[in-house]
């Protein structure tokens, strides 16, 4: 299942992508969101590439299906990871994967971050599958919808720092 969104920002592109890649940034919006044991494992980015790995805990954005509670926890272990490469002098593309503990799923992606004077526009694009039998579809609508609320957190959060 995919979706895409699209998040302008009243900032440029370097000062976006400096939030980004900036630790008392992810630290603070992370906080901010109620996430917790936050560890940024790797952090690195030079003029022409990054990387971004996060270890956090994270609850549920929306109430868990019936049939999927053996699989619901009230905390669960997310680790995201992000390589971003510089296309050109006015845009960042970026593809990303998050792996939730104990859920049968694959969530990936990726970003154009693209620059227009003292603004930007972030594209996201996120694609989730889950291959089980039965549940599959089920298990994917769920990480869709939640994902996309937290994705717009997460939005809201930096907007609201930058």
């Amino acid at each position: 299942m995919k979706f895409d969104v699209v998040h302008p920002y009243d900032a440029s592109l370097d000062t976006v992508l400096g939030a980004f890649f900036d630790e008392q940034h992810i630290q603070d919006k992370n906080d901010r969101l109620g996430h917790r044991n936050v560890q940024v494992r790797e952090l690195k980015c030079d003029d022409t590439a990054g990387k971004i790995v996060v270890e956090r805990e994270m609850t549920t954005s929306v109430k868990v299906p019936g049939a999927l509670a053996g699989f619901h926890r009230e905390w669960n272990a997310v680790r995201q990871e992000e390589h971003w490469f510089r296309k050109d002098q006015g845009e960042w593309h970026c593809e990303f994967r998050v792996r939730i503990d104990g859920v049968p799923a694959k969530i990936q992606g990726n970003m154009q971050l693209k620059g227009a004077g003292e603004a930007c526009t972030n594209h996201v694009s996120l694609d989730v599958r889950c291959e089980i039998p039965l549940l599959g579809k089920k298990i994917a609508q769920f990480l869709v919808e939640d994902t996309r609320i937290k994705i717009e957190q997460e939005y809201d959060a930096t907007r609201g720092m930058l």
